[in-house]
């Protein structure tokens, strides 16, 4: 298992290695960052890995930001991913490479720092005045959810907006609470997915998910 940490002497941005697996041919780390890296940022951490990993030939870096975990791991909620290449599999197209000169092959899957900012930044009149529990980007459907209450709502109901990149609601449910095992869990549709918040984490289960999330979301990141 590795244990690492960024090195402020040589620019390489804080991360955690919570999850190594090996396969025959292929070594895969998952990292945690603080936040949306850049792609030269996230290439330093690579080349950090790599060089303390010189013994392993093929391995591929998965991102992940905070809210996201191990569990729920995979396209819905990876922030980037990178791979190292072995010569035989560099194409014209793979020009990116760490500071040794090892060709990687980078792939993002969530929105950068200015993108998510955009969405972060909208403010639609429905939620003035109101309890806002959080602004939640969501990388995959590039959306803000924000989930909030009416104060002056008797029922105690939770409103759960999405909103776009122009501040247009998208979508819009009022959810149903049940409590199961002392947890709190929002139902958002008929078919029992449901949506839990906690800790500003807010995170989005599958009816048949046997009750593992397939994302999670870190308020304000």
């Amino acid at each position: 298992m590795f244990f690492s940490c960024g090195k402020k002497a040589q620019n390489i941005p804080h991360y955690t290695i919570s999850k190594e697996f090996k396969s025959d041919t292929l070594t895969t780390l998952d990292v945690h960052i603080a936040n949306r890296l850049t792609t030269a940022q996230l290439v330093l951490i690579a080349g950090k890995l790599k060089t303390d990993s010189a013994q392993i030939k093929n391995l591929a870096i998965h991102f992940l930001l905070p809210g996201n975990s191990d569990i729920s791991a995979g396209d819905n909620s990876y922030y980037a991913s990178i791979k190292y290449l072995e010569d035989k599999q560099v194409k014209s197209t793979d020009s990116l490479k760490d500071d040794n000169g090892n060709a990687v092959r980078f792939q993002q899957f969530g929105l950068d720092s200015a993108k998510a900012q955009t969405l972060l930044s909208q403010q639609p009149a429905v939620i003035t005045g109101k309890n806002v529990l959080g602004k939640f980007v969501d990388d995959y459907a590039k959306t803000l959810i924000i989930p909030f209450k009416d104060p002056t709502d008797k029922r105690d109901q939770l409103f759960v907006i999405e909103v776009d990149g122009l501040g247009d609601i998208v979508s819009s449910t009022v959810p149903q609470k049940i409590v199961d095992g002392g947890v709190e869990k929002w139902m958002v549709d008929k078919n029992g997915d449901y949506i839990t918040i906690k800790d500003s984490v807010l995170a989005q289960y599958p009816s048949n998910g046997l009750g593992l999330p397939f994302n999670s979301i870190r308020s304000g990141i």
